[in-house]
């Protein structure tokens, strides 16, 4: 998961070719980084190799907008800094370094990368019961979106028979992280952020690394990690999340919400889990059982009907508002 900018306005002009060309690598690239996570985590000590991913992005990326942008490019208040701060705590640490964990360990322990990205689908869901709880009154479908969403997480995790299809320790870990990971863009969009998403991204980046190198080293992570002894496709896996997932895709995706409309953005909540189940499948042959694609459609029916029925009105032909957008952004 990376940051989670306050939606701005859509502006209309952009080709539908660059839009459609930055959807396609926001669906591909943040649906293959849970595919990612799991080869890193095969040699890598998990949280350690989560806090390396966003520590480094956090730092190309700042100094990519300090050569561009001078001196001050950085530049933000005591408030802002510390809101950017908790928000990337709460994604970054608690988010994606929850679905790290339940990502890492042998097979039957270990979560599938696809049934992960499905349970983390359900993002949207959870941030629409965090705004009814604070007087938000979503509408009606919100809610049947919400209900028909739980009722796939429910399919998902039920054990079939005697064995459950997913490991459940796990997938509470998954859940947890959803949970985490709501909370943080719940409140993004309502905390003194700074104004530029760029720049609360590196301060967030930063912070969520901090914080798991500190808890990676009090499980002992950092005692026992030997660099001779990581496989180079760990390596790459961790390249690869550090550029395509959290610079590349992140970019694209910030660039979507200044030209899209919010409700079409937002599809990729739903399209990354079938992206990550299908490269689980293809090429490290995770499990898919008749049970998960019933419970995963379920979950993304639900996820649908609240993207959709969540749209932002329409105020002109030239603006469009709309909410902070949810959901995982890897």
């Amino acid at each position: 998961m990376s940051s989670s900018p306050t939606s701005a306005a859509g502006r209309p002009g952009a080709a539908p070719t660059l839009i459609w060309t930055a959807l396609i690598v926001v669906y591909v690239l943040w649906g293959s980084t849970y595919l990612a996570i799991r080869i890193a985590v095969e040699t890598l000590p998990a949280l350690t190799s989560a806090a390396m991913r966003f520590a480094a992005a956090g730092l190309v990326l700042a100094v990519v907008l300090r050569l561009r942008r001078g001196p001050g490019a950085l530049r933000v208040d005591r408030r802002q800094l510390a809101s950017a701060a908790f928000v990337g705590v709460l994604l970054l640490a608690g988010g994606n370094g929850l679905v790290v964990l339940a990502e890492s360990g042998p097979p039957g322990v270990a979560v599938p990368s696809g049934i992960a990205a499905l349970l983390v689908a359900t993002v949207p869901l959870l941030v629409v019961l965090l705004r009814s709880g604070t007087g938000d009154r979503p509408p009606a479908w919100t809610f049947v979106g919400v209900t028909v969403g739980f009722v796939g997480l429910v399919l998902l995790v039920l054990p079939a028979g005697s064995t459950s299809v997913v490991p459940l320790v796990g997938a509470l870990t998954v859940v947890a992280a959803t949970a985490s990971w709501s909370v943080g863009s719940f409140l993004s969009g309502r905390l003194r952020m700074p104004a530029d998403p760029f720049v609360a991204t590196v301060y967030e980046m930063l912070a969520g690394a901090l914080v798991l190198a500190v808890i990676a080293a009090g499980r002992g992570e950092l005692r026992d990690f030997h660099p001779a002894s990581v496989s180079t496709r760990s390596w790459l896996a961790l390249a690869y999340l550090m550029v395509a997932g959290s610079l590349v895709a992140f970019t694209a995706y910030v660039w979507l919400l200044h030209n899209a409309p919010l409700s079409l953005v937002s599809t990729y909540a739903y399209v990354n889990p079938a992206v990550a189940m299908a490269l689980g499948a293809l090429l490290v042959a995770e499990p898919v059982t008749a049970q998960t694609l019933l419970g995963g459609a379920v979950i993304v029916a639900g996820v649908a009907v609240v993207v959709s029925t969540e749209r932002p009105r329409r105020v002109s032909a030239e603006t469009r508002s709309g909410a902070a957008p949810v959901g995982d952004r890897r």
